[in-house]
């Protein structure tokens, strides 16, 4: 089976570039995809990507074209939920759950701590409901996890660490909060299959960064340890543009 996300930063704004050619043919089974941008009108047409897919989304009530997030799946699956635990978060689209035989896939658009981490205390309240609604479903059956989670985790997973080590994303506090994420018997699986890669998957718009690769690595493939021995490869895919996200893929050893 093969697993793909992507933070599209506005799902319009990427199908009006046409490059939708350079993702399909990775043909992924299921397909997150972080930071809709979509409107409440628009939440009765979902964008076609590929009519071989059913979409599950759902976007901010609270702010008109923000965040948002979207599972596509060739397979129907055995439940969907939106948001955490009693739907919390889903006034902002933050998460999208689809249940299948073997495990659920949950996708997340994980609360940014902002400037001058103005949403730092949002955040930490964020990260403790997501592992009490993780570990609800791990209770159940595996979990695999993906998204946008916005924090680099250690040193290697962003080009200047030194001069960041206060900025949104790799507070000590939000790298804290990702070690509890994983204590909860998570693992990350790129870094665990590439344990010295220095590889990114966002770039900001400013100062040419994607053209001299000063990234962030934030966008995350996770499995229950249970699932780990049948994780073949975990990638980022640099060469897929349109975004200032790239993709993550994950082929697994699953079947829905």
């Amino acid at each position: 089976m093969r697993l793909m996300s992507f933070n599209m930063n506005s799902i319009n704004a990427y199908l009006k570039k046409d490059l939708t050619s350079q993702l399909l043919p990775y043909n992924p089974d299921v397909l997150g995809i972080e930071e809709l941008k979509m409107t409440e009108k628009e939440h009765k047409d979902f964008p076609v990507i590929d009519p071989s897919y059913i979409p599950y989304w759902t976007v901010s009530k609270v702010k008109k074209g923000y965040a948002g997030t979207a599972i596509l799946t060739k397979k129907e699956p055995l439940s969907v939920h939106y948001g955490l635990l009693d739907n919390e978060y889903d006034d902002e689209g933050r998460a999208t759950t689809l249940e299948f035989k073997d495990f659920f896939f949950v996708t997340l658009y994980v609360p940014n701590s902002g400037e001058e981490l103005k949403r730092l205390s949002y955040r930490m309240a964020f990260e403790e409901k997501l592992r009490s609604y993780l570990k609800s479903l791990m209770a159940i059956k595996p979990v695999i996890v993906t998204g946008d989670l916005n924090v680099a985790h250690n040193e290697i997973d962003l080009k200047n660490p030194a001069s960041n080590h206060h900025s949104a994303g790799f507070t000590d506090e939000e790298r804290e909060q990702f070690e509890n994420l994983l204590s909860i018997g998570l693992v990350d699986t790129y870094r665990s299959l590439n344990p010295d890669t220095r590889k990114y998957s966002y770039w900001s718009y400013l100062r040419n960064a994607r053209a001299t690769n000063a990234g962030w690595r934030i966008d995350y493939f996770l499995v229950s340890e249970e699932l780990m021995p049948k994780v073949r490869s975990s990638e980022i895919l640099n060469d897929v543009f349109g975004s200032d996200h790239c993709p993550v893929m994950l082929d697994i050893d699953l079947d829905f």
